[in-house]
């Protein structure tokens, strides 16, 4: 009965988040938005009932009610001040993502992101409130990419709840639907309506810049004393290398190093688009700031998604034909150097999986679940238990394939390969629509090369859907593509 009320609480709150979404505002909605937002704390505490985290929460009833009291009061005061100042959601939204708070229960410690969970509820809750009244009818519709766009989202939400119930780790797929999916479709909702204007795009890019400026300064703290805050897994692997890799606030390395890659390019958009001294001068030092700390993550995939963010930029401000040429003749170099080096003239894949931190038996590994089961795949969440299960080294230690599509491809099938690609294709064509013009400027390139950036980093690093800035980096793109004046003056 268990194993049935779980699997029928995941497909609910995933309609329930898709609902969010496409229904256009009212009471419905609003429905869907608090269902959503009400079941993902019940589903995880269901199926985590007797584990030893959440049996030390249930014999500390102090705990529980001083928990419950802190959010409520949390939650309260942060939807009277977005009903007050609507402005302030989508920059507390922007402002929260990098947070996570390590949570200590029966010995062990999760990471998770409760600064932004706090402000998706009290976001739900002040829309759930406009919406509750009925607002004028003969409302326009979007069309074409714009109408596509959260329709695929409600596809990948809706699909990925679906294969948990046949995956080899129901659990692993319940959380992530929970933590990551559905309230990330409740924040691409919230923030798809946000008015993005000149002023609130430049308190954005003040809020990235300054948290971005704090964490390289936190990074450099630990460079210097060559300790870290967090993450024994990096500190024991400082010990044996000869370089010293910083995370700053955030848990990995390339995590933190996929942070400042993101906020570089959209500082770069401002930069070449900037008339006014001051800001050139500013938006120059942020730029050499953030560099200065990406260095210090020796994020090899940050580097090459920063790259890839710039060519975007390059492509959009001055010519997609030579930017495309670079890229070819870069990427040559590239394959000849991997190829020619120590005068082999040979691949050498063991040293390549060497290299990569074992990212190349993982995503060999991976194709091989693929070609076992190519249409359906194992499951939502289950690359791991399906790596260790199926593949001759069980003891290798994995979670994903640090390839995101060959994730995708393991767990889901051509069936789920099938949305991700599509989601891909229609999101870059809603955000690049009329964007390679005389009337292109930075605000819309900014958001394109960013997700590009954050695209290429997960060819490496996966980590699409469960990265909150994805899920952000869609809402904005829509919201300015739907919004022509925004486009050109900002």
């Amino acid at each position: 009965m268990s194993d049935l009320l779980a699997g029928g609480g995941v497909l609910l709150v995933a309609a329930a988040s898709a609902a969010a979404i496409l229904l256009p505002p009212g009471r419905r909605r609003s429905l869907a938005i608090l269902l959503a937002i009400a079941l993902c704390p019940v589903l995880i505490a269901g199926d985590q009932w007797h584990t030893q985290q959440i049996a030390d929460l249930r014999h500390d009833g102090a705990r529980i009610a001083a928990l419950v009291a802190i959010a409520a009061a949390s939650i309260a005061l942060l939807a009277a001040g977005f009903r007050r100042w609507p402005t302030l959601l989508p920059l507390a939204v922007v402002a929260a993502l990098p947070f996570r708070i390590p949570l200590h229960a029966g010995g062990d410690t999760a990471n998770l992101l409760v600064p932004l969970y706090l402000v998706i509820a009290a976001g739900a809750v002040v829309a759930a409130i406009r919406d509750w009244t009925p607002l004028p009818v003969g409302q326009a519709q979007p069309a074409g990419a714009l109408l596509w766009l959260p329709r695929l989202l409600a596809a990948v939400v809706l699909l990925y709840s679906l294969q948990t119930l046949y995956s080899d780790d129901f659990s692993k797929g319940l959380q992530n639907v929970c933590f990551f999916l559905v309230p990330f479709t409740v924040v691409y909702g919230l923030l798809r309506e946000v008015e993005w204007d000149r002023r609130l795009l430049t308190m954005v890019l003040w809020v990235v810049g300054v948290e971005a400026v704090l964490f390289v300064l936190i990074g450099s703290v630990e460079y210097a004393t060559r300790s870290l805050f967090w993450n024994d897994q990096v500190i024991r692997s400082n010990e044996f290398h000869t370089y010293f890799r910083v995370n700053s606030v955030f848990w990995d390395p390339n995590v933190y190093g996929r942070y400042l890659a993101l906020v570089a390019v959209v500082a770069t958009a401002a930069l070449l688009w900037v008339r006014e001294r001051r800001s050139f001068w500013l938006l120059t030092g942020l730029i050499a700031v953030l560099w200065l700390g990406l260095v210090t993550t020796f994020s090899q995939s940050s580097l090459i998604a920063l790259l890839a963010g710039l060519a975007v930029l390059a492509a959009i401000r001055w010519s997609w034909r030579w930017t495309l040429a670079a890229v070819v003749v870069g990427a040559i170099g590239a394959v000849l150097v991997v190829t020619l080096v120590g005068g082999s003239g040979k691949v050498n894949f063991s040293r390549i999986n060497i290299d990569t931190s074992g990212r190349a038996n993982l995503v060999s590994g991976g194709l091989a679940l693929f070609g076992e089961r190519p249409l359906q795949g194992y499951g939502s969440g289950s690359f791991q238990e399906a790596y260790r299960d199926h593949r001759e080294n069980k003891d290798v230690p994995v979670s994903v394939s640090h390839t995101e599509p060959v994730t995708v491809a393991a767990e889901q099938g051509l069936l789920g390969l099938a949305v991700y690609t599509a989601l891909i294709v229609v999101a870059i064509w809603t955000m690049s629509a009329g964007l390679f013009s005389s009337r292109a400027g930075p605000a819309r390139s900014a958001v394109l090369a960013a997700f590009v950036a954050l695209l290429v980093h997960t060819m490496s690093y996966a980590g699409f859907f469960e990265d909150p800035i994805t899920w952000v980096l869609l809402a904005v793109g829509a919201s300015l593509a739907a919004a022509p004046a925004v486009r050109e003056s900002a």
